[in-house]
């Protein structure tokens, strides 16, 4: 027993002598000290001391773990302080200036967004982005024969899991948990099989939208958008509504904003025609309450969404949205 703990002992005092840096003083303190360490690995030779013998044993190596880990903090305490001194800093230079960080712009456009719905009485609600095949399709009246899923280029991990596609499964989530009246948005990331291009990524976000209530009409779904558009781009945006399909509102339709650039004059951002599209929208499918467990003879409401890449892109004037995700320090240091 106390051969082992002297040869311990004889081995730390004799390498101490020869540690040249903090990079080998660390690898001293792994040898001795760390989880394998030869302090260690006399512990777990503790099964071939004879038990009357063990708790002197414990007790001495204890006694030896606690006298090297005091020599080394007095040999890292000298090595720092050797350190310092050959530094010689000259303590009348001015600090330096810590680097700060900022938001990221896809962030305060998000910000600002919520800002602009909680302003109008919406909550934020959240939700899983692996969601299942229900929530994402089923529920919103997608089956699995209708072919509205060709519109999706869907991430799959499983038959049934998969990556979402869109922000409206929290649309669901919300409508089983909380009865009406609902008026709530979902910010979030989405993603989509998607090749990267100036418009297109395979990661992008989105903010979908929904009110349920009694007597809610498609003028409340206009007057809302026209309220948005207002606060986020000025009072001069004008919005336009055209007819369009989706499997989860009836009547569908798609909007657009005045284009920004031009004032609707029309541009080569627009391709002329002074409109720059937003996303869609419309009322709520009766299909998609039944699947909520909403009553559709009780209950309407209406939805939106809208891409939170693409506002941005709008309200910075960006081309081009994979700038967004190049953590190019010069780009975003300009927010």
């Amino acid at each position: 027993m106390n051969e082992i703990i002297e040869k311990i002992r004889n081995e730390f005092l004799q390498e101490s002598k020869s540690l040249k840096s903090l990079q080998d003083l660390e690898q001293f303190r792994v040898k001795f000290l760390g989880r394998k360490g030869l302090i260690s690995s006399a512990f777990d030779r503790m099964g071939e001391i004879p038990k009357e013998e063990r708790p002197l044993f414990g007790k001495a190596l204890n006694e030896l773990k606690k006298e090297l880990e005091n020599r080394y903090q007095t040999l890292l305490h000298s090595f720092k302080q050797s350190d310092e001194k050959k530094q010689h800093p000259d303590l009348t230079l001015p600090g330096r200036m810590p680097f700060a960080g900022g938001r990221h712009p896809l962030l305060k456009v998000a910000d600002e967004i919520k800002d602009i719905f909680r302003s109008l009485g919406f909550s934020i609600e959240d939700g899983p982005e692996i969601e299942n095949d229900f929530y994402n399709f089923e529920a919103l009246n997608i089956p699995k024969t209708h072919p509205a899923r060709d519109m999706q280029d869907t991430l799959y991990i499983t038959e049934d899991i998969l990556l979402r596609t869109h922000t409206s499964p929290v649309q669901i989530r919300v409508m089983q948990r909380q009865k009406p009246p609902i008026q709530m948005i979902a910010p979030g990331r989405v993603y989509r099989r998607d090749t990267p291009d100036a418009s297109h990524s395979p990661f992008f976000h989105q903010v979908e939208g929904l009110v349920v209530d009694k007597g809610i009409t498609f003028a409340d779904l206009k007057g809302v958008i026209q309220a948005f558009a207002h606060r986020m781009f000025g009072k001069d945006i004008q919005v336009r509504f055209r007819p369009s399909f989706f499997p989860f509102t009836e009547p569908s339709a798609e909007y657009d904003f005045t284009c920004v650039f031009c004032g609707g004059k029309g541009c080569r951002v627009c391709k002329n025609t002074g409109w720059m599209e937003i996303s869609g929208a419309g009322m709520v499918h009766p299909n998609v309450f039944k699947a909520a467990g909403v009553d559709p003879e009780k209950y309407t409401g209406y939805a939106f969404g809208m891409g939170i890449d693409r506002i941005a892109m709008i309200k910075y004037g960006i081309d081009d949205i994979r700038i967004f995700f190049e953590n190019d320090i010069r780009f975003l240091n300009q927010f």
